[in-house]
């Protein structure tokens, strides 16, 4: 791996990066004085006038090059995110691939999205312009390093706005090569990063921004409402959930329980669509619990580095002993294991499955971000679809059958998005968007890319 160039400067606090698998260290960045928040802030906006300035088409053509130095540099962002995170190494190749993929697509797809329009109704000619708000702040977590951030930063810089990144305090050294790769194509002051954790968090949204975008917990989301409706600052969040799959009685029960297995536990279930809650029939529940005991056992843990691995560390102690404490919790109210739930170790938790959960246990409303399976019998297709929807949540679902009639309980599900025998991502174009407490606006799509703007009229009389 090439190691990224060494701008920490030594002689002020810095933040260090461990890695959650041996607690080696990974790296070291320059922690950002929280009273230095603002002066960054002016600096970006100083540099948004010109940036802005440019057309679309000339701001797309500085980004273009992103993709192919990101590509070049594929193994030392894998190996990094698997260092700084725990996922695994194939895991992490696929987060850059989905990262720069289709980058020129998406950069055309915002072009077109925030091209000026005109409206004649006869006796009046209006253009609607996408004008971009100033500085936007682009606060992300460390579950996906890369890709999180970059799904901020792309469409707010082609929206002609500066950018202020505060990526995540677990991961750091990953955020800060991703800013130097773009930074070689952008002009100064235009793409900053504040690096620290609360107090620069809370210095940013505080700071004289235009729009604040973040993705995290939903209680940092409200926190971030809250501090910035002093100011009615803009804001897109996109915030936790408990994600629920229905498996319908005219599923295929071995291909439901493999997607469990896979959408419960991969990436150690830190994932914001990751399956937490099983709805299955009476009559069908216990080959889905066999097939989901067999899949479970067959994951391969260890060492996110060794290509075979499949399921690695959580990314902290923290977040490992709030997901034993929800399972030991439901253990004591009822729950029974149905696999796993053993040999925890380190910053490991053991790919769990877990059955008789009931609506009133911890793990059945509370987000787990962890690998639990939790599995819940149900009479009929109905109760399934009201138990589903008996959460503050709604990002994501998931319904298992035969796919017209899996199609029409997937319309009765509240979520943002719902996959019908799949994960819950769209076609290319389609919106990443929450409902009820799972997101405030969304982003990707035409009407995602214009969130980073202000519609600005202009009317002429005929």
């Amino acid at each position: 791996m090439t190691p990224p160039p060494d701008v920490t400067d030594h002689s002020k606090p810095t933040l260090v990066s461990i890695n959650p698998y041996d607690g080696s260290i990974v790296g070291e960045v320059t922690v950002t004085p929280s009273d230095q928040v603002p002066d960054v802030v002016s600096k970006a906006r100083q540099a948004q006038q010109a940036w802005g300035a440019r057309s679309l088409s000339e701001r797309r053509d500085v980004l273009k090059p992103l993709g192919k130095l990101i590509e070049d540099r594929t193994d030392d962002f894998a190996k990094l995110i698997t260092l700084e995170m725990g996922k695994p190494i194939n895991e992490s190749k696929g987060e850059i691939a989905a990262t720069v993929g289709r980058l020129e697509h998406e950069l055309d797809a915002i072009v077109e999205a925030l091209t000026c329009e005109q409206l004649d109704d006869g006796t009046t000619c209006s253009t609607i312009y996408h004008d971009p708000f100033g500085v936007c702040a682009c606060i992300t977590p460390w579950n996906f390093p890369l890709m999180m951030p970059h799904w901020l930063v792309l469409p707010a810089l082609m929206a002609g706005n500066a950018v202020v990144l505060k990526p995540s305090e677990e991961s750091p050294v990953v955020a800060q090569l991703y800013i130097d790769v773009l930074n070689q194509l952008l002009p100064p002051g235009v793409l900053q990063i504040v690096h620290g954790q609360d107090d620069q968090g809370k210095a940013l949204v505080a700071a004289d921004v235009d729009l604040i975008c973040f993705t995290g917990s939903r209680e940092t989301g409200k926190h971030i409402m809250a501090a910035a409706s002093s100011g009615l600052k803009r804001v897109i969040l996109e915030l936790g959930s408990k994600d629920p799959l229905v498996v319908l009685e005219d599923a295929d029960v071995k291909a439901a329980a493999r997607f469990a297995a896979g959408n419960s536990f991969r990436n150690a279930g830190q994932v914001c669509v990751s399956t937490e809650r099983v709805y299955v029939p009476k009559s069908i529940a216990q080959p889905f619990i066999d097939e989901l005991v067999k899949a479970s056992g067959e994951i391969v843990i260890g060492d996110g580095l060794d290509e075979a691995t499949v399921l690695g560390p959580m990314v902290n102690a923290g977040q490992r002993d709030h997901v034993l404490k929800q399972i030991d919790d439901a253990i004591a109210d009822g729950a029974q294991v149905a696999f796993g739930h053993e040999g925890h170790h380190g910053n490991f938790v053991m790919p769990t499955v877990l059955t008789a959960i009931t609506h009133d246990m911890d793990i059945a409303r509370t987000e787990t971000f962890g690998p639990v399976a939790c599995v819940i019998t149900v009479n009929d297709e109905d109760e399934a679809i009201r138990l589903a929807n008996d959460s503050d949540f709604g990002l994501g679902a998931v319904v298992f059958g035969e796919p017209d009639h899996a199609s029409k309980v997937a319309r009765r599900l509240n979520a943002g998005m719902i996959g019908v025998n799949k994960s819950v991502g769209g076609a290319c174009g389609a919106p990443w968007v929450g409902a009820r407490q799972s997101g405030y606006g969304y982003h990707a799509s035409r009407d995602g890319h214009r969130q980073f703007c202000q519609p600005r009229v202009v009317s002429l009389a005929k």
